[in-house]
C-alpha cells in the first residue's frame, strides 16, 4: 500500500506540476500558485466541517503550518533559480532535495532498510536526476543560483518531512492539508502583493477573464497538489519512509512523459535513460 500510495503521489504532483507549468505561459507564476491554492481551501474547508475535522487539532498541526509556510518560499526561490540559471542544472537538484532530506530524517529516526531497498533507492534517485534533464556543459552555474537552489531543494524534502508527521488518522490529514493551505495562501499572498507593489503585473493580459477562463485548470493544479500531499502522508504511515520518499520523487518523470504526450516534445536521451531506471528503481523498492 505505501508503495502505491507514493506512486499515486509522483503521478498528482507531475501532472499538477505539468498543469502549472501551462498555467505560467500566460499567467504570472505567483497568481497561479495563489488561485490555485485557494481553491483548494475552499474545498478542503469544506471537507473539514463536512467530516468533523476541528475536533482533531492537535499540537501536530505545527508540522502542518510550517509545511506551508515552507512550501511557498522553496516554490519561489525554485522559481528564482529557474530564472537566473540553467534549467538542466537547477531542477535535477531540486529534485534531488524532496529524496534526501525525508530519507535522511527516516535513517535518523531509526529506519533500517534492507539492501534491496538501498539499491531500489540508489537507482531510482539517479533515475529521477536524470529524467529532470541534467545538465553538465555551458557556463558555470552563479553561486546565487546554486544557493536558491539548495534553500528551494531543502524546502522541499521539508515539507515532504513535516506534512508525514503532520496526522496520523483520516480527517486529522484533511485539517493538517487545510491548515497548510490557509498558511500557503498567506505566504502566497504576501509575496504577490509586494511583488505587484514593485511594479511586477499580478494579472495576465487580459486581465481578470483569462483568470476566470483558466478556473477548471487552476483548481485541478490545487487539488491534485493537495491530493499528493495527502497521499504521501498516507504513504509515510502505510510503510518506510525510505520507499515512500524516493517513489514519491518520481513526478518529474510524470511530467516530462506528461509534456511528450500531450505536447509532442521530446524527451532527450538522458530523460529516457532515467525513466528507465526509475522504473528498475521502482521494482526493486516494491520487491524489497
Amino acid at each position: 500500500m505505501s508503495a502505491l500510495f507514493a506512486l499515486a503521489t509522483s503521478l498528482l504532483w507531475g501532472l499538477a506540476d505539468f498543469g502549472g507549468g501551462l498555467l505560467t505561459r500566460r499567467t504570472p507564476a505567483l497568481t497561479v500558485v495563489v488561485a490555485s491554492q485557494i481553491i483548494a481551501v475552499t474545498v478542503l474547508g469544506g471537507i473539514v466541517v463536512a467530516t468533523g475535522g476541528w475536533s482533531e487539532a492537535g499540537p501536530q498541526l505545527w508540522f502542518a503550518a510550517a509545511a506551508g509556510v515552507v512550501g511557498p518560499a522553496a516554490m519561489l526561490c525554485f522559481y528564482r533559480a529557474l530564472a537566473l540559471g540553467p534549467m538542466g542544472v537547477v531542477s535535477p537538484l531540486g529534485a534531488l532535495g524532496g529524496v534526501i532530506v525525508p530519507l535522511g530524517v527516516a535513517l535518523v529516526l531509526g529506519e533500517r532498510p534492507g539492501l534491496l531497498h538501498v539499491s531500489g533507492v540508489v537507482v531510482a534517485v539517479a533515475g529521477v536526476v536524470l529524467a529532470s534533464g541534467p545538465q553538465t556543459g555551458g557556463a558555470p552555474v552563479q553561486r546565487q543560483t546554486l544557493l536558491l537552489t539548495l534553500v528551494a531543494a531543502l524546502g522541499f524534502g521539508s515539507v515532504m518531512a513535516l506534512i508525514a508527521e503532520a496526522s496520523t488518522t483520516l480527517t486529522g490529514l484533511f485539517l493538517a492539508l487545510f491548515v497548510q493551505r490557509v498558511c500557503n495562501v498567506a505566504v502566497g499572498g504576501t509575496a504577490l502583493f509586494v511583488s505587484v507593489r514593485r511594479g511586477n503585473p499580478g494579472l495576465p493580459e487580459g486581465g481578470m477573464g483569462v483568470v476566470w477562463a483558466s478556473l477548471p485548470a487552476l483548481a485541478f493544479v490545487g487539488l491534485a497538489d493537495v491530493a499528493a500531499n495527502g497521499t504521501y502522508n498516507l504513504a509515510a504511515h502505510h510503510g518506510p519512509v525510505t520507499v515512500a520518499a524516493v517513489l514519491a520523487s518520481f513526478y518529474p518523470v510524470v511530467t516530462a512523459l506528461a509534456a511528450r504526450g500531450l505536447l509532442g516534445e521530446r524527451l532527450r536521451v538522458v530523460q529516457a535513460t532515467g525513466a528507465g531506471l526509475a522504473l528498475v528503481g521502482t521494482l526493486l523498492l516494491a520487491t524489497g
